[in-house]
This record gives structure tokens, sequence and C-alpha cells, in this order.
């Protein structure tokens, strides 16, 4: 199988006939072998049965129906699950992704990068969605050092192992190329074009930036101090344990001058620090000590092997 198409879907029957058709074209043009496949993320509309309908003209579609919505990580996880392609390729199904695209995206893979992430460097969303969208993109790019203007965007390709070496839960999708690069991956970008939405109405809300800062937070997580807990904890776990012997080192020198320190707020302040110190730099070694029984050599990933 050359590539394999993998599109999550949320009640977007009248989308699905044409954005099928364009993708058909495509990769047809191209003579590639392929697999669309389409994952119901809990469809309450006729999206289901369109796409049956639309299968029996063209086979190379697959579909996987949730039960309910569990929402876009979900659907791209079981989607990379059973994704066969040599490339990878990932897009929404409301039709602002293009898949006049897909050649470009296929291209840059072939000059060597693992993972293509598309830019819609002009967008025809509302403010309510751009602004915050630039904000987002904008911290994300800040604090991961990762030189992407568009994590959001769902027009992304991939090279197989590459999906097969990272974790997919909660709301990670958007820090795909954050964790492919992580792993060693090479990950780059391209300008893509983007459309207006056609028909229905998005299916993300404001909700969703303050799930992406959560799950940043993860991802920085994951990526920097998975292996290496007390770095992080420890850290926090000196800073307060110092200030707090600081406070109470300070307070021990007045005491012995004959200063009642009793009922002074800071005695309170400079044990709670230290009690928290400890905490903290306790919590780090625990972490050590399960990243020390846990690790495998399979959680690394491995270019080539020569022997």
């Amino acid at each position: 199988m050359d590539v394999s198409i993998v599109i999550p879907m949320l009640n977007e029957e009248e989308s699905l006939q044409e954005l099928v058709e364009r993708i058909h074209t495509q990769v047809t043009a191209m003579n590639l072998n392929h697999e669309i496949i389409f994952v119901d993320d809990g469809s309450t509309d006729h999206s289901f049965e369109t796409l049956l309908r639309l299968k029996d003209t063209y086979p190379a579609i697959k579909v996987i129906r949730f039960r309910r919505n569990f929402g876009k990580s979900a659907a791209l996880c079981v989607g990379f699950e059973k994704a066969v392609g040599t490339y990878v390729i990932t897009m929404d199904a409301d039709l602002q992704d293009d898949p006049a695209e897909i050649p470009n995206l296929i291209a840059e893979l072939e000059k060597g990068l693992d993972l293509v992430s598309g830019w819609k460097k002009k967008r025809h969303d509302p403010i309510s969605k751009t602004v915050p969208s630039k904000l987002f993109n904008w911290t994300t790019q800040k604090l991961t050092g990762i030189k992407i203007h568009d994590f959001n965007c769902g027009l992304k390709a991939y090279r197989s192992e590459v999906i097969k070496s990272i974790p997919v839960y909660g709301e990670l999708h958007r820090y795909l190329p954050v964790l492919a690069h992580w792993q060693g991956f090479k990950v780059g970008e391209i300008v893509v074009k983007h459309h207006e939405r056609k028909f229905g109405v998005s299916k993300f809300g404001v909700r969703r930036f303050f799930s992406g800062f959560f799950d940043l937070l993860t991802v920085l997580f994951i990526t920097r101090y998975r292996q290496k807990p007390l770095h992080l904890f420890g850290f926090f776990g000196l800073v307060f344990g110092f200030a707090g012997i600081g406070i109470l080192t300070y307070l021990s020198v007045l005491w012995f001058q004959g200063i009642g320190i009793g009922h002074r707020p800071l005695l309170f302040l400079g044990v709670l620090l230290v009690i928290v110190g400890a905490q903290s730099f306790s919590l780090g070694l625990i972490g050590e000590m399960i990243t020390n029984t846990r690790t495998r050599s399979n959680k690394y990933t491995i270019r080539e092997i020569i022997e």
C-alpha cells in the first residue's frame, strides 16, 4: 500500500461525496495504491450511510464507526492503527483541507522529511478562531522550540514509522509534530490551501483552547522529563526547600537574639516551604524509580541496525 488517508469525521454527510471524488482524482493521477480510512466519531446524521453508499463506487474506502463521540485524537489513534500505507496523510472531512495538496505533501516526504505539517497561511475562518489560534501556535512554538506556524492544521503527512512510534490520546493530535521531533524524526511544514466551510458548522469551540493548554503542559513534561522526572520535581523541591531553610535560618538568628518568632507568619511560610520542597523532591525520586523499572529498549526509535 503506497498511501493511507485517515479522515476523522463528525456529522459531515454533505461533504463526503465531493471529498472522496477529489481524493480519488489526486491519487489516481499519481497512480498510487491507496486506502481511505474514515473514522466516524459518533456521527448522528447520515454520514455512515453515505460512506457505505460511496464504498460501492470507491472500494478503497474503509469505515471505522465509534459508538459515541470520543474526540479527534481517539479517531486518529484508531485510524493510525489500521493504516498500512508507506505514507499516511490526515485531513479533515469538512472540505476546508484541499486534497490537491496530497502530491505536495508526499513530495516533501520523498525529499527526506518524516512528518510534514500543513500551514494554513491564509485562513478562511472567523476572527473568533484565527486570533486564538495564532496565540496558541505562538505559545506552542516558543515553549517547544518547534518552528511550525500551524499546529492545529489537520492536513499532515507521515511516514508509517512515525505514527507507530508516537502516542495519540487526550487532545495530543495538535502536538504530533512536537512528539515526533522529540523521537528524533525530521519535521517540516509547507503552505497549504485553506477553503471556507461549505456545509455544516465547526465542531470545535472555545473549550478546545483550554484543553490545548493543558495538553501542552503534558507534552512538555513527557518530552522533556518523562525519563528524568527528578530533574523537574527535584528542581522545584530544591527551590522551595532552600527558600524555606533560608527563612528558618533568618528566624533562628532573631530567636537567638531574644526576638519572639512564634506568632510570625514568616515562620509558618518557612515550615511550609520546607515540607513542600521535601515532598516535591520525594515525588521526583519516586518517579525515577518508576521510570527505572518500566523503561525498555523498545521505547526508543531506532533508525537502523547493522550487524
